[in-house]
């Protein structure tokens, strides 16, 4: 699952904007399913969102292309698991800091200690190689072995380090992204 652009960036203080949020559905190598649905920039709905789009789905694993989408819209990764008893990884093409992430949210949000819990639950960071030649990806899994994690993510590297189902989520969400004016 991946999130694309918001306009018009940046939002003004105190305006909510909207942005897609995409779902890939692969079985191997190949899409299987496709679900675009919109959240709220900074807002708390991209963990109902994602649910939704996953309904009637059937799937064995939830990557998602981070935990923050459309700004600082937080996916709750344990929601997700309890919702439909599969692993949840959270993947990162960077390392993330979260310390940095815990001052961001104390400054510009009333409720950061309700958003951080979501971010502090993921537990440790860890990294893998997933593509030969190319930087490790780094990753939180919820419902899984770490070890497990890193398999299904080597699994999908199929053309670069990010998994494909995160990749091709990625491109569609941007896709569907509203230009400015449009």
């Amino acid at each position: 699952m991946e999130d694309g652009s918001f306009y018009p960036e940046p939002l003004p203080k105190g305006r909510w904007g909207k942005a897609p949020l995409a779902a890939v559905l692969m079985r191997g190598p190949f899409i299987e399913a496709v679900r675009v649905g919109e959240i709220t920039v900074d807002g708390l709905d991209a963990t109902e969102v994602l649910l939704e789009l996953l309904r009637e789905l059937r799937f064995d694993v939830v990557m998602l292309g981070g935990v923050s989408f459309a700004g600082f819209n937080l996916v709750d990764a344990w929601e997700v698991y309890r919702s439909y008893g599969r692993p949840v990884v959270v993947v990162s093409r960077k390392r993330p800091d979260n310390e940095a992430v815990k001052r961001a949210l104390m400054r510009h949000f009333e409720d950061w200690a309700e958003r951080w819990n979501i971010v502090r639950r993921l537990g440790k960071i860890r990294s893998v190689e997933t593509f030969p030649g190319e930087p490790p990806i780094h990753f939180e899994v919820v419902g899984a072995t770490a070890g497990w994690a890193e398999r299904v993510l080597k699994g999908y590297a199929a053309v670069c380090r990010v998994p494909e189902p995160v990749r091709v989520a990625r491109i569609v969400a941007r896709g569907v992204s509203r230009p400015p004016g449009g």
